[in-house]
């Protein structure tokens, strides 16, 4: 199958969004910025909201953010059309007293964030990113570039390492960053200098690791795309690509995107899924186009989150892993993720308007489901169906390496997925 044009221009447009969004927070600037820039209005939560018929908004709340487009003839009753996504991915975090070190080494103390592939973060070079919230009580943003690696242990040394290496999470997953004796050297100031701001105003940073590395297109007829973050920046870009080309056509739905934060940790934050940002944007957003509490329950009702993040494709290697008949492949569309005990939300109503969905955008699609003996993740659907009470569809792409430091999707999926997102916007 030859990948088209449009879908190598997309992971191309990928691969520039994830080198701007190593970290939550950076991913929810890059959700404003470009938004900003396709005319959405940037709003914040602190300030009195005007929100008209016919406008386009956009809101950050630490590393998520909400986008939306309201119709020119929108009413009190009108319904949302929510594709709901997540800005985090597994990895690691900075420890406070970062600065670590021995034997003239300079290390990073670190600490595990939600469940990584730990051995894919071996020998490739890493960056730091993150927030520093300042003494004058200000926030920048910080990125240093490629500044780390976690070095393996030579098999010289470990003649076992080909027959089951497993690491240490305490001892053998601090990076090196440099030489030198670790009482003259901060690793802050390291940020500090990538943000231009001065290492002694730092009074709290929320800051993670990465990979340096740039999303690549590669394999036959150019089918595959390897990128960090793809869990679940592939998403996030999706829907923020289909809302660039949203027309708010009259009659369809309020479109929104929610990118949320902390999915990896369960989603229980003011930034995550599980937290309030959702229901209090729509609150506000209903409240200014004149809906009452029985009115915006009423536009709830008929109202639509499609809850999209990355499932398993089947691996060549490991069959005995995946269901034997439902096995989702690279490069044969966006998956409709389905589980008996609802660890999705999707139900056979919501089956049917996504296969509506995708029809509607020429799309194929295939269906995920769990081997019985393989224990099934969750995702933010069943989270936003039980506080909103709204219908609730669990999709995605399929991918493989799930967690690793740099996953591995179809080139084809990615575009695919946002126009399907484009489709559900339109309603």
């Amino acid at each position: 199958m030859v990948t088209s044009p449009q879908s190598l221009a997309h992971a191309e447009d990928l691969a520039d969004f994830v080198a701007a969004s190593p970290s939550s927070y950076h991913a929810a600037a890059e959700v404003a910025r470009r938004l900003e820039t396709a005319g959405f209005e940037r709003l914040r939560e602190e300030d009195a909201w005007e929100i008209r018929a016919g406008g386009r908004y956009v809101v950050v709340r630490d590393g998520a953010a909400i986008a939306w487009s309201v119709p020119a003839d929108a009413t009190a009753t009108t319904p949302a059309h929510i594709l709901g996504a997540h800005t985090d991915s597994p990895g690691f975090k900075l420890k406070p007293q970062p600065t670590t070190g021995t034997k003239g080494w300079l290390q990073a103390a670190v600490e595990v964030y939600g469940g990584p592939l730990l051995n894919s973060w071996l020998d490739r070079e890493l960056r730091l990113a993150g927030r520093l919230a300042l003494a004058d009580g200000s926030v920048v943003l910080a990125d240093t570039g490629a500044l780390l690696r976690l070095p393996q242990l030579a098999i010289h040394l470990d003649r076992e390492a080909n027959t089951g290496l497993a690491l240490d999470k305490q001892f053998q997953t601090q990076p090196v960053w440099g030489l030198g004796d670790p009482t003259q050297a901060d690793i802050l100031a390291e940020l500090a200098a990538s943000a231009g701001v001065d290492a002694a105003g730092i009074r709290g940073y929320d800051v993670v690791v990465a990979d340096a590395a740039r999303g690549a297109v590669f394999g036959r007829d150019d089918a595959f795309f390897a990128s960090g973050r793809l869990d679940d920046l592939a998403s996030v870009h999706a829907g923020v690509v289909a809302l660039e080309a949203h027309q708010t056509p009259a009659g369809g739905p309020i479109a929104v995107l929610a990118a949320f934060d902390h999915e990896e940790l369960g989603s229980e934050s003011r930034s995550g899924a599980a937290g309030p940002f959702l229901e209090d944007v729509l609150e506000r957003v209903y409240a200014d186009l004149g809906a009452d509490p029985s009115q915006r329950r009423q536009a709830y009702a008929s109202s639509w989150c499609l809850s999209s993040d990355v499932g398993h494709s089947v691996h060549p290697n490991y069959l005995h892993k995946h269901d034997p008949v439902v096995q989702p492949l690279l490069g044969s569309g966006p998956i409709l993720k389905i589980n008996a005990n609802q660890r999705y939300a999707t139900d056979a109503v919501g089956s049917a308007a996504w296969r509506g969905w995708c029809e509607s955008a020429g799309v194929s699609t295939q269906e995920f489901v769990s081997n019985n003996n393989v224990p099934c993740g969750s995702t933010i659907g069943p989270i936003t169906a039980t506080r909103l009470g709204i219908r609730t569809v669990d999709v995605g792409i399929p991918i493989l390496s799930m967690h690793s430091a740099r996953e591995l999707a179809g080139v084809s999926d990615l575009h695919d997925l946002s126009l399907v997102a484009g489709a559900f916007f339109a309603g």
